[in-house]
This record gives structure tokens, sequence and C-alpha cells, in this order.
């Protein structure tokens, strides 16, 4: 009985190492493959030392030379644990890129309640009719509100396959492509989760869907800084960062702490630029006039202080929650202020991006130490 390595290597390549994001082929921890006689031999190097992942890629290896070469081959692996090289920081942490998206936008905000989600929301409609392919990661883990605000609560992503591999096949509705931890949970459940756990659920919306080729991704963070930021900028390169706030004094303290995150020396990056959301309340009987119920100017003022660009303002008007609400976003309307305020916001933002693009290199790794809440590695 001979087999063919060419055949046995097809079959790894269905394999998906834990915490890799990629098949055993690809990812390069398939060094070798022997036969003799009924006999395989596969070498793999795994980065891992964890006891389950090694016994996990032992088991799946046997088990799909058995069903996809043959039941009758007798099967070896023999595990080599080697550490990835280490940085010149040994505290570094690398984001994976995601094929086919060119461009992470993080969409911040240093407390709740300003409009994050909404802005997010309409940013990707924007940017879709501007003729731009769009996604949305939905990673506000314990508030996820891109369902509502997409009319696709009782929707659930679908399975695919993609070289061999299922993977999830995003919700999409007015072109854009969403994953949301609420499309699998009920609305009235309450996500209650430690930070490994939302990390790791994180981290399959991120690497085991099926997104395709995207102009710009859209993460929706939850607010604050914390375990959830961090797992995302450990996760993926993020082009940019959008800060939302409105003109409080309050919600403007706690966004200079989100800008001062994304600035921070070993995490560095490029924020685009400040939103001022609900900036001024405009009567619809009365929509010449401005009542600024918050403060007025307050994140132009906090951009001109941080030295970084004020993409716009939006007014605090009924429609725009009454759209939210519907599962229609307002950018969505043709040709009325809210479309415009927003088209216009979005075209800052695309401004702001491309520029980062032309001066500095692709974000490549978010490098976080202990100064940022990451312990140490110990040797």
């Amino acid at each position: 009985m001979k087999f063919k390595k060419e055949q046995i290597l097809k079959a790894l390549e269905t394999i998906t190492v834990a915490g890799e994001g990629k098949n055993m082929v690809e990812s390069g921890a398939v060094k070798n493959v022997m036969t003799f006689a009924d006999e395989i031999v596969v070498d793999l190097v795994l980065s891992s030392p964890a006891m389950h992942i090694k016994k996990r890629a032992e088991a799946d290896v046997i088990k799909t030379i058995k069903e996809k070469v043959s039941e009758e081959a007798k099967v070896m692996v023999n595990i080599k644990v080697e550490a990835p090289a280490k940085p010149s920081n040994p505290n570094l942490i690398k984001g994976k890129n995601i094929p086919g998206i060119k461009n992470i936008i993080a969409v911040a905000s240093g407390k709740g309640g300003v409009g994050k989600s909404t802005i997010t929301a309409n940013l990707a409609v924007s940017l879709s009719k501007l003729g731009y392919k769009v996604g949305i990661l939905d990673a506000d883990i314990y508030g996820p509100s891109i369902p509502i605000m997409f009319d696709v609560v009782k929707e659930r992503p679908l399975s695919t396959t993609i070289d061999g591999r299922s993977k999830m096949k995003p919700v999409e509705n007015y072109g854009i492509k969403v994953l949301s931890i609420g499309f699998f949970t009920t609305p009235e459940q309450a996500v209650i989760w430690r930070g490994p756990m939302a990390s790791k659920a994180l981290n399959q919306l991120i690497f085991d869907a099926a997104w395709g080729d995207l102009d710009y991704m859209l993460i929706d963070l939850p607010p604050g800084t914390g375990d959830i930021h961090l797992s995302i900028m450990q996760s993926m390169p993020i082009t940019g960062a959008v800060v939302v706030s409105t003109p409080q004094a309050v919600a403007l303290a706690d966004a200079r702490r989100g800008v001062a995150m994304f600035q921070q020396e070993n995490i560095q990056v490029p924020v685009l630029g400040v939103i001022e959301n609900m900036a001024y309340f405009t009567p619809e009987e009365l929509p010449e006039n401005k009542y600024y119920i918050f403060g007025k100017e307050g994140a132009k003022n906090l951009s001109e202080d941080l030295n970084i660009s004020f993409l716009g303002e939006i007014p605090l008007v009924q429609s725009i929650r009454e759209a939210g609400d519907s599962g229609r976003p307002a950018a969505l309307q043709e040709e009325t202020p809210l479309a415009k305020a927003f088209e216009k916001i979005t075209k800052e933002v695309i401004k702001e991006l491309n520029n980062r693009n032309e001066i500095l290199p692709p974000t490549e790794v978010i490098q976080m130490t202990n100064s940022v809440g990451c312990s140490s590695s110990k040797n």
C-alpha cells in the first residue's frame, strides 16, 4: 500500500490549529510528511506548549488521515514545540492580518450613551452608498445593538465552506455585512462573561467568518477602555480609530482617555479624529433653531487641544433615534440634511484614512506592555 504525499497534505489542509486561524499546512505547522508502506509519519511544529492543543492536533491528524486518505493507514504524529521568534521587546503582542480586508476602523467612545453604535451604523451605510464594500464587527459584547439598527435581530449567520473549512457567513442587510454576539443570544439574555471568554468569542467572529473582500471593516467597540479593546488590538491590525463623544464635559473627559489609549507608546493606533454626536438639539417644528443642551463645540475644542482632526458633528434629532429603532439607519435617506451630514463626516474619515495610509506604514503589530494592562511573559 502506497500513499501519496500530495493526498495527505490536502487532507491536512482541512485542519485548523487552535489559535492560529490558518490550516496546518498554510500556517507551517506541518514540517514533514513521510510514508513507509502502510505507515504515515507527520512531523508537526506548534507554537503553543499547552498539552490540550498538542493532544487535539495529534487526534485531528490521525482522524483526518483515516477519514480522507485510508482507514488502514498507521499514523504516527511527532510534535515539536517552538516558541515564535521573540521581537525586540519581549512583551510585544502581534495582531494577525485578515485576508481581503483593506482597512479596519475602530469606532470607540470613552463612555456609554454617546451614540457610538449609531455613528458606526451610519458611517457604514454612508461608505456603502459611496460604492465601498463594508462590514461591521459588533464587538460590544455586553450590549450589542448593531443587529437592531440593521433590522436583523432574528437572523442567524449561516455556515459556508471556504477552502475545505467551515466558516460563518455574516448576515447582510443594506449591502453591509454584519457579525455580532447578538446573533447568538436572545434579546432578554444578559451576557455575563469574563474577559477570556469574551475574547475567545470575538476571535471566532473575526477569524472563523467568511468576510470576503472588504474595503472597510468598522468595529463597534464597547464603551470605555478595557479588556475587550486590548483583545481586539491583539487580534487584528487596526488601521485607524474614530472617537465619538457628546459636547458634555463628563463625556469629553472620558473621550480624552479613549484617545490616550490609542496613542499609548506601545499601541500607537492612529486616531483619525473625533466626531461630536448630539451636538445640538433642533426641534422638527423649528429646524433653524439650535439648542446646545450638552454644551457647545466641546468635541471640536478637544480635538484642537489633542491636535487631532475634528471630523464633524451630528445634531440631536428625533428621526435619528427613530431610524435606529426601526432598523433603518438615517444615512439611508436620500438628500436629507441628516444623510448629507453623515456623508460629509464619512468623507472626512476617508480623507484622514487616506492621509494616514500615505504617511504611515500598514499597522502590523499592536505593541502592549505592562503599562497598558498586559502582564509580561516569563521565560
